[in-house]
């Protein structure tokens, strides 16, 4: 499995989580936003749903050495 970039990783992360809790006050249904953001993270991590691909980003971002995250 290809290991995507865990700057790009991250920020796909973040993006998504803020972006769904903003989201789970106002909207019952995700917007197109988080729809792209879900598709590209299961994308990168190799998964079909957007739960396994945040555990699988999360786990992989966890596994990235302390210089590699404060290089970002």
């Amino acid at each position: 499995m290809l290991i995507p970039d865990p700057a790009f990783l991250r920020g796909l992360v973040e993006e998504y989580e803020a972006l769904r809790a903003a989201e789970a006050r106002t909207a019952a249904e995700p917007s197109p936003r988080a729809r792209d953001l879900a598709y590209t993270l299961c994308v990168v991590t190799g998964t079909r749903d957007v739960r396994p691909a945040l555990e699988t980003a999360h786990r992989l971002l966890g596994a990235v050495p302390d210089r590699a995250r404060t290089a970002d």
